[in-house]
């Protein structure tokens, strides 16, 4: 996976802190990335160093969705403006939200397709 998938250094200490806890696919040991060396079965990293387990950006929204229950958005107004909204108390329109990404999925290729 490219490192522009994995949240940077700083965020992931933070994330540590507030208990974020899961398998991940890289972790930075330092400050530097690298790939799984970490044995999660003993939670032990085999290089010398902090490790510090780095999700990418999607394993950590799914967090907060899954264990926080927030609710956020990202979009974009124009080629070079985006935005995000966050909500705690959500409007519900699909049972999960794999549901609503899939429809949502669906949706851009159908637009997409008729431009």
């Amino acid at each position: 996976m490219a490192q522009q998938e994995f949240i940077p250094y700083e965020q992931a200490l933070e994330l540590k802190e507030l208990g974020f806890d899961e398998p991940c696919l890289a972790f930075y040991n330092g400050k530097f990335l690298d790939s799984t060396n970490y044995d999660f079965d003993s939670g032990e990293c085999r290089d010398i160093g902090q490790c510090v387990k780095t999700p990418t950006y999607s394993q950590c929204f799914r967090w907060f969705r899954e264990i926080h229950n927030i609710v956020f958005y990202l979009n974009m107004v124009d080629i070079n403006l985006y935005y995000y909204v966050i909500e705690t108390k959500p409007f519900l329109h699909f049972n999960t939200y794999e549901e609503a990404e899939l429809a949502c999925l669906c949706k851009l290729i159908e637009i997409i397709k008729n431009k």
